[in-house]
């Protein structure tokens, strides 16, 4: 039996939000930036969090500028902000602080 996914309300988004304060919410999506010291830094955070997200079959919108990945997540089924979105967000963000 799979989970049936559920849109969180902004209760709940607020909530969590709490356990990951670089985290914000921005036009109806999760939003993370980070600076990294260089491009291969940066490059090399996505290579290790494509791998992750893939394995979770849930994808990050994001983008890569020289040092710097914005990140933002959504989850398009539920048309918002899903348990999988936080789920990703604080996988992400263990990768970014290891």
């Amino acid at each position: 039996m799979t989970q049936q996914i559920r849109k969180l309300t902004d209760a709940e988004i607020a909530s969590r939000l709490g356990a990951l304060p670089a985290w914000r919410l921005v036009d109806g999506k999760l939003r993370r930036e980070l600076r990294f010291p260089d491009f291969v830094s940066a490059f090399g955070f996505m290579t290790r969090g494509a791998l992750v997200a893939e394995a979770m079959n849930h994808h990050p919108e994001w983008c890569n500028v020289y040092n710097r990945v914005v990140i933002d997540l959504a989850t398009h089924d539920v048309g918002g902000i899903s348990e999988r979105d936080f789920a990703l967000a604080s996988a992400l963000e263990r990768l970014a602080s290891s």
